[in-house]
């Protein structure tokens, strides 16, 4: 048992050396956020990274649990294109669940490991700025396309990270929910995906996770691919065969890339210690999307 620690131990220590001081971008989301096991192991590695010298950046989802409130409260959760229509009572279970609840969960498990984190939301420092969605076009089968107003969702016109460049140079682990901003003061609920994508791009990250409920990108007999270009990946979309929530996140990843990220590891987060096994072993655990 022993040897089998000190190997792998010898096999991250290159990879330690290589990632010491980059900055990455994880989007926290899926079955990684519910389950109690799963969620102290995310926050003792990320307490880690921190330790071992890199600086990690944390933005998270909650639907599930935005959902679990909102039907406490007798307010029904309507989805279109994967994105939660969002008037005005809905947006401020959305604030409350994201900045409050899950935000200060997470901020917490972290702290209690040994880390130094803290809680932003878009609103801190003006860190989101948003507009509103306009539209979205919902495509019925035999029917013709609706256009439907979303509400109070949201799209990022501006990153600023000066808040989150000060929390990382004093030692804290920035904790994002993804609300952002409006000119007028209006707040907005923004795709997770889209967040972390767009704080990657504008804080140059090395690395930008997106933790997911698969093993990643899939070939047509179910077997994980461990690399896909931004090409192949476009053509995939085009097709269709890539489908539901992993659209967005795949069209996020190509973006980053585009935009100067290296790359953009899509991985399973029910597997325990899976940002570690990703970062840290010869082969990794999931689909790195590269240019």
């Amino acid at each position: 048992m022993n040897s089998n620690v000190a190997d792998i131990l010898v096999e991250a220590l290159p990879y330690i050396r290589k990632f010491s001081g980059m900055t990455i971008v994880i989007k926290y989301g899926g079955h990684a956020m519910v389950d109690e096991q799963l969620k102290e192991d995310f926050a003792r590695d990320i307490t880690l990274l921190k330790f071992i010298g890199l600086n990690p950046v944390i933005v998270h989802g909650g639907g599930p649990q935005i959902s679990s409130v909102l039907k406490q409260m007798g307010i029904d959760s309507t989805f279109v294109k994967g994105m939660r229509l969002t008037d005005e009572p809905t947006m401020d279970v959305v604030e409350m669940v994201l900045g409050g609840k899950v935000n200060k969960e997470i901020v917490a498990r972290i702290n209690r490991q040994g880390g130094k984190a803290a809680g932003l939301s878009g609103k801190d420092g003006s860190l989101i700025q948003a507009r509103k969605l306009k539209t979205i076009c919902q495509d019925n089968e035999n029917q013709p396309t609706e256009i439907i107003d979303p509400g109070l969702v949201g799209e990022v016109t501006k990153i600023n990270p000066e808040i989150i460049h000060t929390l990382a140079d004093k030692g804290f682990i920035p904790i994002i929910a993804p609300v952002g901003v409006g000119e007028t003061g209006e707040t907005y609920n923004i795709n997770a995906d889209l967040v972390a994508s767009k704080i990657a791009i504008s804080l140059g990250a090395g690395r930008l996770f997106f933790l997911t409920d698969v093993d990643g990108i899939l070939e047509p007999d179910g077997n994980r691919m461990p690399t896909i270009n931004t090409e192949t990946a476009e053509k995939m979309l085009q097709e269709k065969k890539i489908s539901g929530g992993m659209i967005p996140k795949i069209e996020c990843a190509i973006e980053a890339i585009k935009n100067g990220i290296e790359k953009v590891p899509v991985i399973n987060g029910k597997n325990r210690h899976s940002i570690l096994l990703e970062l840290f072993t010869d082969h990794g655990i999931g689909t790195e999307v590269v240019l």
